[in-house]
């Protein structure tokens, strides 16, 4: 709202305490609004595997004055690694730290999610109303206000519900055409799990391809944790379906894919049994047509997932709740008008992230046979040796955004 406005704060219901939904409540309670975060897990979910923000996404972090308090969390990653079945380098890439230019395979700015999503919470946490432990199952709207239904069987009122509940949302699905399909699929498969770290196991991320489109990365954020990631190339209804199977049943799908894999295979498949965290999806892009209708909109990954292969996943979250802020602030009274502004200030930038995931480019990365693998480090290999991954990022002259500009802060902050 306009600093002197006589306009009441919206009561507005986020779905959803991931990044997007930090995010808004941020921006939205130093709007003047009243926020209630309602998140489905029975506590702040601060979990999950390495993620980093690049091009706009810094910008929006650093105009939240949050910029130092992530820098103070970042995961030591200088780079990545293509190996082969003993471990030996055959290329490596290393991170762009010039502060110039385009960020490369690893990004300056590398996080684990929980810790992003602590340090998101902890500026949200005094001026926010936070519900653990219930979701929106459902939601009814006129031209004044949404009765939203929690899991528990109660309900409440509220003048905006916005669904930041991820790439599976809830929101979506009641606010979209019944059998509308918004997933932009690309053929691959992930999971991911946290290993106890060994000796030689370094600041590098090892990246190692395995014929039939397989690929294996090991990636060390703790000083006695590592990430594993098992990738794959398949466009079974078997793989697209054990993403909602019990976690039991997909590690040993995962297994079943992988065993033969070699290099650490058997270490990685071992850790699955003990670590405290797995998660397996299939990658895909959200896309829709709308984001909104009424007084319920989408945002964050529910709105226009990006996929981890465009590299602006997170910051592309940070964007779109900046954006969506930003304008709920400037027409508390109009929200169609709030809402149509967020479509067509936000639809340039996240159709210019998305655009980035060529699936015949992320083929290349995944070579079918072994032949195709030697080939591709090799060629991988020369264009290192002649500095090109690093040239071609410190020259580029934008990001992986594009040369979209973020809008105008959507509050004061108080920051310096």
């Amino acid at each position: 709202m306009t600093k002197g406005s006589d306009m009441q704060p919206l009561r507005v219901l986020v779905a959803g305490g991931g990044i997007a939904g930090q995010a808004l409540a941020f921006w939205l309670t130093r709007g003047g609004h009243r926020v209630t975060v309602a998140e489905r897990f029975p506590a702040l979910r601060a979990a999950g595997a390495q993620v980093d923000l690049r091009g706009q996404g810094i910008e929006a972090v650093k105009r939240m004055g949050l910029l130092d308090a992530v820098r103070g969390k970042l995961v030591d990653e200088a780079g990545v690694a293509f190996v082969n079945s003993r471990g030996k380098a055959k290329a490596t890439i290393m991170a762009n730290t010039s502060g110039r230019g385009r960020q490369t395979l690893t990004s300056e700015y590398e996080i684990m999610r929980g810790d992003l999503v602590r340090i998101l919470h902890a500026a949200t946490r005094d001026d926010t109303e936070h519900v653990f432990g219930k979701s929106v199952d459902g939601f009814e709207q006129d031209a004044h206000h949404v009765a939203a239904h929690f899991s528990d069987g109660s309900s409440r009122e509220f003048d905006l519900l916005i669904g930041a509940d991820g790439q599976g949302s809830r929101i979506r699905r009641a606010l979209l055409p019944q059998g509308f399909d918004p997933y932009w699929r690309v053929g691959m498969h992930m999971a991911y799990w946290f290993v106890p770290r060994i000796a030689s196991d370094s600041n590098i991320r090892d990246t190692y391809m395995v014929p039939g489109g397989r690929q294996i990365m090991r990636r060390s954020h703790h000083a006695t944790e590592t990430q594993v990631y098992f990738v794959m190339r398949e466009e079974s209804e078997e793989a697209s379906a054990v993403h909602r199977a019990p976690v039991e049943h997909q590690q040993e799908f995962w297994a079943s894919r992988f065993r033969d894999a070699g290099w650490q295979t058997e270490r990685f498949i071992e850790g699955m049994k003990t670590s405290p965290f797995f998660y397996s999806q299939e990658i895909v892009q959200v896309r829709t047509d709308t984001w909104s209708k009424g007084r319920v909109v989408l945002a964050g990954d529910a709105a226009h997932c990006a996929s981890p292969y465009s590299g602006m996943g997170i910051s592309g979250s940070l964007v779109g709740a900046h954006v969506l802020a930003r304008e709920i602030n400037r027409h508390p009274g109009d929200l169609p008008t709030a809402l149509a502004n967020y479509d067509r200030v936000l639809r340039p930038f996240v159709n210019e992230i998305q655009g980035e995931v060529n699936p015949r480019l992320l083929r290349l990365g995944m070579p079918m046979t072994q032949r195709a693998i030697n080939i591709f480090q090799a060629t991988t290999a020369l264009a290192c040796f002649l500095h090109i991954p690093d040239l071609a990022a410190r020259l580029s002259k934008e990001d992986r955004g594009g040369n979209w500009q973020l809008p105008g802060n959507p509050a004061p902050t108080g920051a310096a």
